[in-house]
Formats: C-alpha cells, sequence, structure tokens
C-alpha cells in the first residue's frame, strides 16, 4: 500500500469513528436520568430502570433533575464526557427537554424516553409511554357517575410543559364538560408536587368550600388535596381523583378515603426501556418511535386487584 493509499485509509477511518457511537472503553454503563426524586412514583421508575440495565450487565447511575432543564442538560453533558452506552430518561418538559435529548444523539448515545414525553419525533431512539388520555377519560366517566352528572369541581393540573398533564386534563374533560350540570370553579398548577397540591386546595377551599369533587394530574397532588380537605372537615363531602397507582394512594382508596385513580405501569415501562437500550447496543436499530402502555382505573371495588404501582 503506497502512502497516498495510505493515507486515505486513515481519514475513512476516522471519519468513521466520528459518525458512529463514541468509544467507550471499559464495562458497559447505562444512565438513568428522571425529571424528580421528590416523588415516590418516579423513585420507582428510576429504580426500576436501574435494576433492569444491571440485570443485563450494566453499570447504572441515577441522576436526578429536580424538575429543572437546565440541571438535566448538565446530567446530559456529563454522561455524554464520561462515556456512557444509553440513557433511560423521565424528561422535565416536553419542549425544554428536546435539546438535550439531541446532544446525546449527536454524541452517539441513544435515548429511549420513559413515561414523560418529548415534542419531537426524531431525538429520542424510542419513546415508552403510559395512555394518559384514554386513562383520563375512564377516570372522568367514574367521577360522572359517582357525582350524578352535576356539582361544582376543581382540577389540579401537573407541570404545564409536561405533556401528560394536558393529556390527563383533555382526556377528563373530554367526559365531564358534556354535562351542563358540572362547573369548574377552579383549575390550578400544583406541578405535581403534594405540598403544592395542599396550598393549592387549602386556598380554592377558602372561596369554594361547596365543592363535590377534585380530579387531581397525580396521585402525590391527590394527596395533598385530601390533606386539606381532611383539615377542613370536607373529607367526607368531596371526592378526590388522582393518577399514577402510587403506594399511598392505593392504601388510601382500600380505606375509602380517596375515590379512585389511574393505574400506570412504571415498571413496564422502565424495564422496557432498558431491555431496548441493551438491543441498541447489541446492534438493532428498527424501534418504533412511541410505545403506548395502558391505564387502568382503580378503584373501591377492584383495589383488591392492585398493589403500588402495579397489579398483584
Amino acid at each position: 500500500m503506497n502512502i497516498r493509499s495510505s493515507i486515505l485509509l486513515l481519514l475513512t477511518l476516522m471519519v468513521m469513528v466520528r459518525c458512529g457511537s463514541p468509544r467507550r472503553d471499559g464495562p458497559r454503563k447505562m444512565a438513568v436520568v428522571v425529571s424528580t426524586l421528590n416523588n415516590p412514583w418516579f423513585v420507582f421508575l428510576a429504580e426500576t430502570a436501574a435494576a433492569k440495565a444491571k440485570s443485563l450487565g450494566y453499570e447504572a447511575r441515577i441522576f436526578d433533575s429536580q424538575n429543572n432543564t437546565a440541571l438535566e442538560r448538565d446530567h446530559f453533558e456529563n454522561i455524554i464526557v464520561a462515556g456512557y452506552d444509553a440513557i433511560l430518561f423521565n424528561s422535565t418538559d416536553a419542549d425544554g427537554s428536546v435539546a438535550n435529548v439531541m446532544q446525546a444523539k449527536e454524541a452517539g448515545i441513544p435515548v429511549f424516553c420513559m413515561d414523560r414525553e418529548i415534542n419531537s419525533l426524531t431525538a429520542a431512539t424510542a419513546q415508552i409511554l403510559s395512555d394518559s388520555y384514554s386513562g383520563a377519560v375512564a377516570l372522568g366517566r367514574h367521577f360522572t357517575r359517582t357525582l350524578d352528572r352535576e356539582g361544582k369541581y376543581v382540577e389540579i393540573l401537573g407541570l404545564v410543559g409536561d405533556n401528560n398533564t394536558w393529556a390527563r386534563s383533555r382526556g377528563f374533560h373530554s367526559v365531564v364538560d358534556n354535562y351542563p350540570g358540572f362547573r369548574m370553579v377552579a383549575q390550578q398548577s400544583a406541578d405535581f408536587d403534594r405540598n403544592k397540591a395542599l396550598e393549592v386546595m387549602e386556598s380554592i377551599l377558602q372561596a369554594h368550600s361547596d365543592i363535590k369533587g377534585v380530579f387531581c394530574g397525580n396521585d402525590a397532588m391527590a394527596m395533598g388535596a385530601w390533606q386539606a380537605l381532611v383539615s377542613a372537615g370536607l373529607q367526607d363531602k368531596v371526592v378526590v381523583y388522582g393518577f399514577d397507582g402510587a403506594e399511598d394512594v392505593i392504601r388510601s382508596i382500600g380505606e375509602g378515603k380517596v375515590t379512585a385513580t389511574g393505574m400506570q405501569f412504571p415498571k413496564v415501562m422502565a424495564e422496557q426501556a432498558a431491555v431496548f437500550a441493551d438491543e441498541y447496543v447489541k446492534g438493532r436499530r428498527d424501534f418504533p418511535q412511541k410505545i403506548p402502555v395502558a391505564v387502568e382505573l382503580v378503584t373501591k371495588d377492584n383495589i383488591s386487584d392492585y398493589i403500588a404501582y402495579g397489579e398483584k
């Protein structure tokens, strides 16, 4: 081989290395990046994803974004520098997180979204998402039957930048808004946070103590709303609906407190994301962009079939 051919071969190899995944020496690693660990549901999601990654032979580390897209960006930059093989991702913001995912993609690191969607069909390798809309439709139907299709009610929204917030709201209203006897007297965000929901509910009750129901975008907020109702002595007059299938709400439904929730399946989403990531590392590339995971209605009538975060 002459000098010119050797130079051309070297340049070709350099291009191939730059265009492909970055070289990662040592043990394979998966990063688990979650929106917040200040919520037991997300703790379960993160720990399940990490455990599944480890069972597949990877080192795994959990990164807490604390619902902060800038901190999430820092996590992604550190993950890229550290040479992780894949990212199992629960986003902070449907729009704001896209740039972070694209940064990983450009570095050759696949991203598999769990539960929370990002507004891009090209950034993540796959998105495994709860069917929040359909789950909220089922909750809306139960809500209307329980309240005999009339009454004042409150809606407590989650993070305004999360698509799940609006999918759940739209699903619920697609049913309830068909009944003129219902009147929503307040709709406020509590950022999926229990303490914020407590404060929001306390404030709303000062002006609307005659409500009959509260629909919350997740179970943490449902527990905060319930706590406010107990403090006001209204717990026996107002029905509370959540969404998640978290341990405290499952227990509360069994005790006749919270009325219903939508059971998500974080174990399914977390483990599927880890399996997909492992398949990517081993060469697979034909992943569906979005994989819906069904949400099931949980009430006092079927509570015996469920435990926290899933079915018995």
